[in-house]
């Protein structure tokens, strides 16, 4: 029987307890047996000045998701050639796993503009993909509604993003209860966002 792992792709920017909540879900309350967040690399054709090193997201991920055997952090789009897309991770880790079998989790958000992906039939053709609730405008491409490959999981509706905390810390403002206790005592130690 293969493991089926779910990805969870993101910067990161930092990890939050709305992405621990989610992928927590996912990994109890789905035929998934673990959630893998997978950070993403900062491009090098974008100039972030607010994204951390990669070593450093990954570092917080470490942190976040230590003590939860169903959550495992991913550096594995840091060795693939970028920019990256989603059919070419997802190509590599099936060649490199071939015992587990893959799914992409989501927002309900990102599935709106699935159809816009690089390769998005041959994703669906050979991948699940586990839709979590959003608060967003718009309407999902009929073609994807009700589809065998897609499934909506009940998660907890977390409006909360890395964006809000990182502008938070900027303006001194205190976001501990926001992340998890390990990635707060990292962020502040480093000094961060500020």
């Amino acid at each position: 029987m293969k493991k089926k792992i779910g990805l969870f792709f993101g910067t990161f920017n930092p990890i939050h307890v709305g992405h621990l909540t989610i992928a927590n879900h996912m990994a109890e309350y789905s035929d998934l047996d673990q959630v893998w967040f997978v950070v993403t690399p900062h491009s090098p054709f974008k100039t972030k000045s607010s994204l951390l090193e990669d070593h450093q997201r990954l570092e917080m991920v470490y942190l976040a998701t230590k003590d939860y055997q169903k959550l495992q952090p991913s550096n594995i789009e840091f060795k693939l050639p970028q920019p990256n897309y989603t059919i070419n991770t997802l190509t590599y880790l099936e060649e490199k796993y071939p015992d587990h079998e893959f799914a992409l989790i989501m927002g309900e958000d990102n599935l709106k503009s699935f159809h816009k992906w690089k390769n998005y039939e041959r994703i669906l053709d050979r991948h699940d993909i586990y839709i979590y609730p959003r608060l967003s405008k718009g309407k999902i491409e009929t073609q994807f509604d009700g589809h065998a490959r897609i499934s909506k999981i009940d998660a907890p509706i977390m409006e909360l993003s890395s964006t809000f905390i990182r502008k938070a810390i900027k303006e001194g403002k205190l976001v501990r209860p926001m992340l998890p206790e390990p990635v707060w005592q990292y962020l502040d130690e480093m000094n961060f966002y500020k």
